[in-house]
């Protein structure tokens, strides 16, 4: 029994992307082939934000990767930076008023650059992570993802209720 692999397909100059809803794309290859309903998702979403943006189907499969935005046209690149700033839209926490610990999950309720927020982290070794700088990046049980951009910032109280989560 042989296994035809699929080739991998990066996207060009020559291919288009259009807006098809929320933060979904429509990709149209030069040859005229079109995918639609692919969400842009970063294979790098730290280190390399412009580059290796893969374009997910909707059975979670890559259907392309756009190597960098300078292999795109002008207007499908906008469109693939307005759906990835959308996707990875991360509120900023400003301050913390409390962490409970409710039934194994700690409770947070916070003060964000996009107002308050009240949330569950079901495992605090595995959903806070604390980066050399200072920045905290938190995972909530929901997979929503919020960041502290220098925890030594934050206000005393706020710096408190950390302490016996670092």
């Amino acid at each position: 029994m042989s296994v035809i692999k699929k080739e991998r397909i990066f996207v060009g100059k020559n291919d288009k992307i259009i807006r098809y809803e929320n933060n979904l794309v429509t990709l149209t290859l030069e040859s005229g082939e079109s995918f639609e309903k692919l969400e842009p998702r970063r294979l790098f979403p730290i280190s390399r934000v412009d580059q290796y943006i893969i374009l997910i189907d909707e059975d979670g499969k890559e259907a392309a990767i756009i190597r960098n935005f300078q292999s795109m046209d002008n207007e499908s690149a906008k469109i693939v930076q307005e759906s990835i700033d959308d996707y990875y839209l991360v509120p900023n926490i400003l301050r913390i008023y409390s962490i409970v610990d409710k039934n194994g999950a700690l409770v947070w309720e916070t003060e964000t650059n996009r107002g308050f927020k009240r949330f569950e982290i079901c495992d605090r070794n595995h959903d806070i992570k604390v980066y050399k700088d200072g920045r905290l990046r938190i995972r909530d049980a929901d997979d929503n993802r919020y960041i502290i951009e220098d925890y030594q910032k934050l206000d005393k109280h706020s710096k408190n209720l950390l302490t016996f989560d670092l």
